[in-house]
């Protein structure tokens, strides 16, 4: 297995893909990934990343419109990627660049010493979530299962 390259198959499991989860705030909503990538892998500091989620928001936010957000950090001590993915019961509001409440969130933590690889990565989400078929399929899932299949399809 000599090929590294990373897709959205290879970097989201089922543990972290969830559906309708109730968060009442952009910041429950980080907090929320912290905690499920913590409960993944506990030797992830929940505290660390969820700062670091944090400090990137602060560098403006991470919602690409239409509902949709893309929170990502570096990550310490990481040495490999993980994407959560996750509908919400309700939009929450995520300072998007169209200001639209946000209810389609897939989260990607990467190894401090982040790569084009994970560019590439970020343009594969936001070429997938440019598609709004492909976002009201996602929205339509009612269960975890439906949702990673849905998710970790490649073409259309």
């Amino acid at each position: 297995m000599s090929d590294t390259s990373l897709t959205i198959e290879t970097i989201l499991s089922p543990e972290l893909t969830l559906c309708r989860v109730a968060a009442s705030s952009k910041k429950r909503v980080l907090e929320f990934i912290a905690e499920l990538v913590n409960q993944q892998d506990a030797t992830l500091s929940e505290t660390q990343i969820f700062n670091n989620l944090i400090s990137r928001e602060r560098l403006g936010s991470t919602g690409i419109g239409q509902g949709i957000a893309i929170p990502h950090c570096r990550l310490e001590g990481l040495d490999r990627v993980i994407g959560v993915l996750l509908t919400l019961e309700d939009g929450v509001s995520f300072d998007a660049i169209d200001n639209q409440p946000v209810d389609l969130v897939f989260a990607l933590i990467v190894p401090k010493e982040a790569t084009s690889e994970h560019l590439e990565l970020l343009s594969q989400l936001a070429e997938k979530f440019n598609d709004r078929n492909f976002c009201e399929q996602l929205r339509q899932c009612s269960d975890a299962p439906a949702l990673f299949s849905r998710m970790t399809q490649s073409g259309d």
